[in-house]
């Protein structure tokens, strides 16, 4: 760890201690550590996903509403495989650092998270006090449209697939009111069908929890928020600028910060532990 990096965990330490609240900022960076991929860039896509590479076909192309009509054997066999994953995958310890900072710091706390993993409520934070604004995978809606309402997934919902072909076999998920077919309530490339309702909801609550705590004693810490599709790393810093807070971004690659703010350029979990250590000693 260089010596920028040490001086950044060492304020931010002491920072948290100086703190009331806290906006947790969160791109797929943050799941790294828990072994789930981001699929930056084709390579790491293709990796997880090589018959795709067979057929050529990048994120953004499969990331796409369009195969739920085309092919939902084919939508269903990747979001199947994602649900899957992310349902048995376990949160690193970076999250349970995070828990254990807002319990004995008393610190009020909300998540803004593009990810769509529901790894933030799996690990203990409160449903009420996240903003997916990518949507979950863990709620279905109407593929169709039909006036039903997103839905959770149940305890017992699974997927059973091809692995090899990204390839779902029957039953196919389905709507409850109209018995066609469910898709996942996630936003998608060219989604022009995404029921955001829930979403809106989240952030209208996130809106009413930055009127009250988004204070000079608010630290944002962004998390693993890269450039391709910015919306996690444009909150956090606008939240930082509105409030005059503290502001660490915790990133490998896209660690450029500006005047005033600090970064790490390691990842997640190792700059979570960092912190951790820190503020040990200063305790």
């Amino acid at each position: 760890m260089n010596a920028r990096a040490s001086e950044s965990i060492k304020e931010a330490a002491k920072a948290l201690f100086q703190s009331k609240s806290i906006l947790i900022g969160a791109g797929a960076g943050m799941g790294v550590d828990s072994g789930l991929p981001d699929f930056r860039g084709k390579d790491g896509f293709w990796r997880e996903y090589p018959h795709l590479r067979k057929r050529n076909i990048d994120f953004e192309e499969m990331a796409n509403p369009a195969w739920f009509s085309e092919d939902p054997h084919f939508a269903w066999g990747f979001y199947g495989h994602r649900l899957n994953l992310y349902r048995s995958s376990k949160p690193h310890r970076g999250f349970t650092l995070l828990q254990k900072w807002i319990r004995t710091l008393e610190l009020e706390s909300f998540v803004f998270t593009s990810n769509v993993d529901g790894h933030f409520q799996k690990s203990g934070f409160a449903e009420d006090f996240i903003h997916e604004c990518h949507g979950s995978i863990f709620h279905l809606q109407c593929h169709s449209g039909c006036g039903q309402g997103i839905w959770p997934v149940s305890e017992s919902f699974h997927i059973e697939l091809d692995h090899e072909n990204v390839h779902a076999r029957n039953p196919l998920p389905s709507c409850p009111s109209c018995h066609g077919l469910a898709r996942p309530n996630i936003l998608m490339f060219g989604d022009f069908y995404w029921d955001s309702k829930r979403t809106s909801e989240q952030e209208r609550e996130m809106e009413k929890w930055l009127r009250t705590h988004g204070t000079s004693e608010l630290f944002v810490l962004e998390i693993g928020a890269g450039l391709s599709i910015p919306t996690v790393r444009m909150t956090c810093e606008r939240e930082w600028k509105t409030s005059g807070g503290f502001f660490l971004r915790v990133n490998p690659r896209d660690h450029l910060v500006p005047a005033g703010a600090h970064s790490v350029a390691i990842g997640a979990e190792a700059t979570l532990c960092a912190i951790e250590q820190k503020m040990s000693l200063i305790d």
